[in-house]
This record gives C-alpha cells, sequence and structure tokens, in this order.
C-alpha cells in the first residue's frame, strides 16, 4: 500500500521546516560519535572512580573491551507502575556479566504520580518534573561511561523527559524497558460511577475508597488509556520498545525475558558490535509521525500534544499542532480503550494490540515502514508477538485479525473515520480538543461563560447548586507560567454531572486535563495563555461563548470583546509552597504550551 497522501504531505513539511535544526543536531551526534567508545578518552583517575565498586567486574571495565550499559533508572514505590524496576538493576546486571559486558546504574530520575496529586498542590509541579527529569538524565549520563543506555521509565512525564535526555545523549545507542499495566481489576466504568455518585453525595468516603482501592490494586500501570499507557504504545510504534514489549503485565516470565532480551540488544548495537545504532537515527521526522498516528488510532492522551514537541525538538524536529490535525483527520479512531470505552488496556492487548494495530495501519498506508528501530530497520517487525520457548523469546507473526471488534478494528472500519484529537483556534487562542470519548452531539456548545481563576471554586460552585444552566466553564491562570499547568482532572466528576442532568457544558483553560478524561467537551491548552495577557484574559462572566470541534473553532462572540484590557490575578500563592518556590525560574522561562510547554529544549 502506497503511503497516505496526507501522511506523506505532513511529513514532507517536517523535514522541510525541521532541516536546518536537524541538521545541526545530526552534525553533533556525528562528531561525539566519531569519539568511540566514550571510556577510552577517561583518565585512569576518572575510570578508577567509576569503576571503584564494581568488584568482579572492574577488571572488564577497565580493560573496555566490552560493552558497558548504563542504566537509568525513574524506580520508587510509591508509583505503581514503577515499582517493578526494583529488580530490574541486578537482572540487567547479571545478564551483562554472563554475557561477558558490564552494566552499571548511571543515575536516577525523580517519577512523580499524577494519580497522587490531581486536585493537589503538588500537581504545579507535575509538568515541570519532565524538565528535571530531562536534566537528570543529562547529569546520570554525564560521566561518560557507558555504551548504551536502558532507559526504565513508564508514566506521565517520565518517558518524555527520559526521550528528551536520550536524544540529547543521540550518539549513544538506547532501548526503553517496560514495566507493564497492572492486571484488571474493578472495571474503570464502574469506578467513574463511584465517583459521580460521591460528588452528588449518595455514597461517602468509605464506598469511594473501596473503588478506589479495587482499581488501583498492584504494581504497573493503571490500565485506563491515559498518558502512561499512551507512552508505553508511542515508544513501541516508535521503535525504542522491542516489539510485542508494552502491555505484558509485571513480574511474569515473559516480562523478565523481555528485559533480558532488551539488555541483550543494548549489547548488540554498541559502538563495539556490528550494529551501532544510535538513538539519533531512530528519533527522525518519520517516527514522530508514526508517533502520533498512533496517538490518533487508539485515542491517547492529550497530554502528548505537550510532551512531543518538547521530544521532537531535542532531536532537532519540529512539530506544529498543524501536524497533529491534520494526522488526526486522516487517521480513524481503531481502539475503544477507557475512557474511550468500557475495555481497559488488558483487553485491547488480548484483541490484537499493538501487534495488529501497527500492521493494519502498515497496511492502510498510514505508517512510515521504512524507519530504524532498537530491533533493526523497518516498522513491519513490530508485528510480530514475543512468545517465551525454554526461557528464550521467540517472535511468532502477530494476529492478522482483531480478535475483538467490540475493542479494536481494522482503519477501514474504524470506530471513527477520523482519530482522537482537534485543533481549535479562534479570537479566544489555539488549543486541543480530545473527541474521540465525546459524544458527536456534544462536539459544539454554545453558551454564557462562567469565569473560574482556580479548579477549587468550580468545585465550591458545583456543590453549591449554582450551574443550572448550559455553560461554557472557563478555568483561567492554569497555564505553565501561571501555576506549572496542572491538570485540571479532579474537575470531571463535577463537570460529568451536570452534563447527565441534560446540560450543554463544555470547559475551557489554558491547563491540562488528565489523559483519563474525555466524555465533556475540553478545550484545553489554550495558547497564549491568560498569564502572558492571552484572549482568555479578556472573558467575562455572560460572555457568549462556542466551542466548536467540528469546525475547530473557539470562539467569543461579544462584540467588544478584541477591544477589552486583559485582567490580571494575583499568582503569588502560587509560588511557594510543597516545593513551588523551588520552580520560579521555570515559570519565567517555559515556552508557550502550543510549542510543548518547555524548559529545557
Amino acid at each position: 500500500m502506497p503511503l497516505h497522501d496526507t501522511i506523506a504531505k505532513v511529513t514532507a513539511r517536517i523535514e522541510d521546516r525541521s532541516q536546518d535544526l536537524r541538521s545541526t543536531y545530526l552534525d553533533r551526534m556525528r562528531r561525539a560519535a566519531e569519539d568511540g567508545p566514550r571510556r577510552a578518552h577517561l583518565s585512569c583517575s576518572n575510570q578508577a572512580h567509576a569503576y571503584a565498586a564494581m568488584g568482579e567486574a572492574q577488571d572488564a571495565l577497565a580493560t573496555g573491551r566490552a560493552p558497558n550499559i548504563g542504566i537509568v533508572s525513574a524506580y520508587n514505590d510509591m508509583l505503581s507502575a514503577h515499582q517493578p524496576y526494583e529488580r530490574y538493576p541486578q537482572l540487567i546486571r547479571d545478564f551483562a556479566r554472563a554475557n561477558g559486558a558490564t552494566a552499571q546504574v548511571a543515575g536516577g530520575v525523580p517519577a512523580m504520580c499524577d494519580g497522587v496529586t490531581q486536585g493537589q498542590v503538588g500537581m504545579e509541579l507535575s509538568l515541570f518534573s519532565r524538565d528535571v527529569i530531562a536534566l537528570a538524565t543529562g547529569v546520570a549520563l554525564s560521566h561518560n561511561t557507558y555504551d548504551s543506555v536502558l532507559y526504565l521509565g513508564v508514566c506521565d512525564k517520565i518517558v518524555p523527559g527520559l526521550v528528551i535526555g536520550a536524544a540529547t545523549f543521540g550518539y549513544l545507542p538506547g532501548l526503553f524497558l517496560p514495566a507493564g499495566p497492572m492486571v484488571s481489576g474493578l472495571p474503570n466504568d464502574e469506578k467513574a460511577k463511584v465517583r459521580k455518585q460521591f460528588a452528588t453525595g449518595e455514597v461517602g468516603r468509605a464506598e469511594l475508597m473501596k473503588a478506589e482501592m479495587a482499581s488501583y490494586h498492584g504494581p504497573g500501570t493503571c490500565t485506563f488509556y491515559g498518558t502512561a499507557n499512551s507512552n508505553q504504545m508511542l515508544m513501541e510504534i516508535m521503535g525504542l520498545h522491542l516489539p510485542g514489549a508494552s502491555f505484558v503485565n509485571p513480574n511474569t516470565p515473559l516480562r523478565d525475558a523481555l528485559t533480558l532480551a532488551g539488555t541483550k540488544r543494548a549489547l548488540q548495537i554498541t559502538h563495539q558490535g556490528n550494529e551501532y545504532r544510535p538513538v539519533c537515527d531512530i528519533l527522525d521526522a518519520k517516527a514522530f509521525v508514526n508517533g502520533i498516528v498512533g496517538l490518533m488510532a487508539t485515542g491517547g492522551s492529550t497530554n502528548l500534544v505537550l510532551h512531543l514537541p518538547a521530544m521532537a525538538r531535542a532531536a532537532g524536529v519540529i512539530l506544529t499542532l498543524e501536524d497533529f490535525d491534520e494526522i488526526s483527520a486522516a487517521t480513524p479512531l481503531m481502539a475503544k480503550v477507557y475512557p474511550n470505552g468500557l475495555a481497559d488496556v488488558n483487553h485491547f492487548h488480548a484483541a490484537g494490540g499493538l501487534q495488529y494495530m501497527i500492521g493494519d495501519l502498515l497496511d492502510q498506508g498510514l505508517l512510515h515502514d521504512d524507519v530504524k528501530t532498537v530491533a533493526g530497520d523497518g516498522l513491519r517487525r513490530y508485528t510480530q508477538d514475543p512468545k517465551l520457548v525454554d526461557d528464550e523469546i521467540v517472535y511468532h507473526e502477530g494476529p492478522g485479525k482483531s480478535l475483538n471488534e467490540k475493542i479494536l478494528r481494522s482503519a477501514k472500519d474504524g470506530f471513527q473515520s477520523t482519530g482522537g484529537l482537534k485543533k481549535l483556534t479562534g479570537n479566544l487562542g489555539t488549543g486541543m480538543m480530545k473527541v474521540s470519548a465525546v459524544a458527536p452531539e456534544r462536539h459544539i456548545v454554545e453558551a454564557p461563560a462562567r469565569i473560574f481563576h482556580d479548579q477549587d471554586s468550580v468545585k465550591a460552585a458545583f456543590q453549591a447548586g449554582e450551574i443550572t444552566t448550559d455553560t461554557v466553564v472557563v478555568v483561567r491562570f492554569q497555564g505553565p507560567k501561571s501555576n506549572g499547568m496542572p491538570e485540571l482532572h479532579a474537575l470531571t466528576p463535577a463537570l460529568t454531572v451536570l452534563q447527565d442532568r441534560g446540560l450543554k457544558i463544555a470547559l475551557v483553560t489554558d491547563g491540562r486535563m488528565s489523559g483519563a478524561s474525555g466524555k465533556v467537551p475540553a478545550a484545553i491548552h489554550i495558547s497564549p495563555e491568560a498569564a502572558d495577557g492571552g484572549p482568555l484574559a479578556r472573558l467575562r462572566d455572560g460572555d457568549l461563548v462556542k466551542v466548536d470541534a467540528v469546525s475547530g473553532t473557539l470562539t467569543c462572540l461579544a462584540e467588544d470583546f478584541e477591544s477589552r484590557t486583559p485582567v490580571t490575578a494575583d499568582l503569588a500563592s502560587n509560588r511557594a509552597g510543597v516545593g513551588r518556590e523551588l520552580f520560579e525560574s521555570f515559570r519565567q522561562t517555559v515556552g508557550l504550551a502550543s510549542d510543548g510547554a518547555a524548559v529545557v529544549v
């Protein structure tokens, strides 16, 4: 199947606009690669410090003949998706030594759980943690003692931050090793039902806690298709995972075997071998286009509209919102996974998962096959399933058809003719809406605005019964310069209840929503943000606002709107407490949300 015209056009446009930046980036990577193994340029004293604690591996490290793998880990045991990583370094070290090589933990990076900080002050640090992770990765790899790198990270900001770091050290080969999703617990729709009942006072905190604990009940990623699992899809479809690695449950024989297979591959693709395959050659424009196609085909997280441009720029590739919008228009929605459907990610994997999806998208001309991956050349090998045979990974051809068409369909017969995201632009600025989970009759909302400057005020108005008519809820001064751009997912139960009461409800914000949100139409990431004097700062209570995901417009219909002076807000309370004072320089230097809200790239 020839490449789809839109995919070809958008890719060519990205390559053209990125030409200078990409060329400069690759030149820098090539010069670094020409130096060969990094350890060779360290002094004897430098090396002695690096190897002092390595015991039996000291001699192999000092001679420099065998590869040394650096491990950059986001392990902590507060974050369920990352708790399985506690065992990985020992597995990797033992395998490396058994194969005449070495491995060291190069460094750790922070990993915060947005599920813990939703609706809390700590969420104001969440987006900036991505840049901290990239910086921490740079510190870890600055010791110049590694021939390839294994990146251990799964969740929301962690994978994007690690990718930015990996791209910055793009002359080093690198693989991402996932930990997998937790086994299925309380169905996500049942959990959402209890949350709505709690919001209306029908059940108490004990019932809510019971439902939450039954849903989030073990190691691994949360099973809904939010940012964490969207990240795992991206790493596979962009060629940084081994084929079939993303959605195997933690602490299983197959999961451990894939970890060892990833370690083996990391040893094979170093400068010392015959298959040198640096990250810079994998992360090109085609890989990022493939990632966006995968995001649209699965109805993935809106957070990736922020992360992908930041990740891409670190590799010399420039993405714009127009790229997302046009690829979305050309990519059918193939998957129905919560919040777009009732299934969870384990059901998606069982129905054929990424192996079927990638094969079908290739067959429809919607993905680039001519890409480099950690597994070799060409994306077609990612249609294969890993099987465990005599404790070794053996690949077999994956499913040629969906095993459950209520969850996963061919692109020829998708659940929707277009993907999950829609660009919105108008006199209120530019933003995005996740439309894949929004009922078609709610794609257009025209109603008076109700203005809020924080999410607690929205909750208070809801509890007081103040919102009784069709309303566009505007929550402004939530952008990266204002307060770090927190997710506003804690508003979802209240807004859903209002919608279920028959009201037309939409959210408009310069903040974010969770990757699990979607049933209420939400125009998010509005740029420029209110704190920068953006158009949202000119809105007043009662202004008629039209949110139109069909035409892709976001408009205030007040006649005098353009002539108004933007309001300002007292943001002093956002500057301190729970570590916020440490991030003042980030708020002052962060870029536009439409460009990825980046600090370090």
